[in-house]
């Protein structure tokens, strides 16, 4: 839905405020208060409404409700004194008194007739610097699917609902993409009735007790292809297929459509790079631990808070670029970037507790302090708002494995290596899974997994330590020296302490094996 007034339009679907066609950057609690207001601007709003919509009924302070109103009041150029837009009924409520109307409804407002792709309204196309967005259509059963023919509904039924969780994509409503059903649907057509970057379609197959599952991912403004996959198995084991397929779906749309934005960003001239754009350029650079990335990544993340102050994933980047100087030793003042890193990962909390990404770089700034235990809690929070999330998965894991709890850390790095098996971070999910095999004392799976993990793209200098230490306590001494060699070469001054800081190990009898190991490998600080 959206609404028009004075000179905004509010736009549910997208959740943006626009003024004179100019996006207005707003939190998104302030956002939500706004939306409340107008939807009903034919009556008075309770503060208790309030809380229990915006807040979803958990307490707060009166300060907190008052400094969202003024936010509203401010975003809109108007002022407790005023109240051209929203006035107080002291002692009761709100009430949006401007004059609004209806723009466009949404499409799944419209009647459903024979020809459901001429009857719905057209939609217009994202904003520039608006999140992805996708739409989920119902799959093409292909022949007689039998008694098996409600998965062509219920599987995209299922990811539409998974998809939802990950709170950086929009994902249209099943009653509206379910619409556009057939066999030659058109993709620009889709992303003009829906308004939506990306499609995902598929189609279903039952063939000799066998069941065929393709998905595809394309962009729809080129109708390109950006991602496809094809799965197949017994067709009496559907229900853990339906789970494997949608775990492993939104596991590689969590890589591609980030990998997709970032080279559309890369076309623009760098000075019109939307907050978006920005935030997915800074992606590209986050993940490769070194200063020069780590530098590039701050700067689009800089740039796209800078645009867009409500932006939780990107103050969430922003505390993913102190968390590395912290964590690699790339500062000479570890408390200052530590607090950092907190301080953006608190923003981003307060703008967008739901998202994942925000509280797994939380957890992580817990990580730095060898407070294993919140850090855990908050990963845990993390996973549970998106199961399938395999960089958090990764990241509880290892708290696990050096808090002691190796058969937890296995299970779920086995889980977030099936998810994501392209992701940037995989080379420290191969290396997490080396670290629990030393904490069992399981050396030489440990050393197979560690060099594994060293050895893989995108694999940093502690990565290489671990694989040192690892080979040296299998007794694998040439490798061992060779992973030596390797770090000292990228990091000549690296020593044991700057290893346990970063793997703040907390088994007393693993820890001193692998101390002693890493001094016998010349990394230890003579006495």
């Amino acid at each position: 839905m959206i609404y028009a007034f004075d000179e905004f339009e509010l736009d549910l679907a997208r959740a943006e405020l626009r003024r004179a066609g100019q996006l207005c950057a707003i939190e998104p609690q302030v956002f939500a208060l706004i939306a409340l207001l107008v939807e009903h601007r034919d009556r008075l709003v309770s503060r208790d409404e309030i809380l229990d919509r915006v807040w979803d009924g958990r307490v707060v302070s009166d300060s907190a409700l008052t400094s969202r109103i003024k936010s509203a009041r401010r975003v809109l150029g108007d002022d407790g004194k005023a109240q051209r837009f929203i006035k107080t009924v002291h002692g009761k409520g709100l009430r949006f008194v401007a004059s609004a109307r209806v723009l466009q409804a949404r499409i799944a407002d419209a009647p459903v007739s024979a020809g459901p792709a001429e009857a719905a309204p057209e939609t217009p196309p994202p904003a520039s610097g608006s999140r992805p967005s996708i739409a989920v259509l119902p799959f093409r059963q292909l022949g007689d699917t039998g008694d098996w023919q409600s998965i062509a509904d219920g599987l995209p039924h299922e990811l539409i609902t998974e998809l939802s969780r990950l709170r950086w994509l929009f994902v249209v409503a099943r009653g509206s993409s379910f619409r556009l059903r057939g066999d030659d649907i058109d993709l620009g057509e889709v992303g003009r009735l829906l308004g939506v970057q990306y499609c995902l379609s598929g189609s279903v197959e039952v063939s000799r007790g066998r069941l065929a599952v393709t998905a595809e991912l394309a962009h729809t403004a080129a109708g390109d292809v950006v991602w496809a996959e094809r799965y197949s198995g017994a067709v009496h084991d559907v229900h853990a297929m339906r789970e494997q397929i949608c775990a492993s779906i939104l596991g590689h749309l969590e890589i591609q459509i980030p990998l997709h934005e970032a080279s559309m960003a890369r076309l623009k001239v760098s000075e019109n790079l939307d907050a978006w754009s920005a935030y997915h350029l800074g992606l590209q650079h986050i993940y490769r631990f070194n200063r020069s990335d780590n530098a590039a990544a701050a700067d689009y993340f800089g740039r796209a808070v800078a645009q867009d102050p409500g932006f939780a994933r990107a103050h969430a980047g922003l505390s993913f670029v102190h968390f590395q100087n912290a964590f690699m030793g790339q500062t000479s003042d570890l408390g200052a970037e530590v607090a950092r890193a907190r301080d953006c990962a608190q923003r981003g909390v307060d703008l967008d507790p739901l998202d994942p990404f925000v509280n797994f770089t939380m957890g992580r700034t817990y990580w730095l302090e060898s407070d294993l235990e919140r850090a855990h809690a908050w990963l845990e929070r993390a996973t549970s708002l998106c199961p399938n999330y395999a960089q958090g998965l990764y990241a509880k894991a290892w708290t696990e494995s050096m808090a002691g709890a190796a058969p937890d850390a296995i299970a779920n790095l086995d889980l977030s290596m099936r998810l994501s098996p392209l992701d940037p971070l995989y080379y420290a999910m191969l290396s997490a899974r080396g670290l629990t095999h030393i904490t069992l004392g399981q050396d030489q799976e440990a050393a197979d997994w560690a060099d594994r993990g060293a050895r893989a793209p995108g694999a940093h200098v502690l990565i290489a330590m671990i694989a040192a230490v690892a080979c040296h306590l299998a007794g694998q001494d040439g490798r061992a020296r060779a992973w030596v060699e390797d770090v000292r070469r990228r990091m000549p001054q690296v020593t044991s302490d700057d290893f346990f800081r970063s793997f703040p190990i907390r088994d007393p009898v693993q820890r001193r094996r692998m101390d002693a190991a890493l001094a016998e490998l010349g990394f230890r600080l003579p006495a």
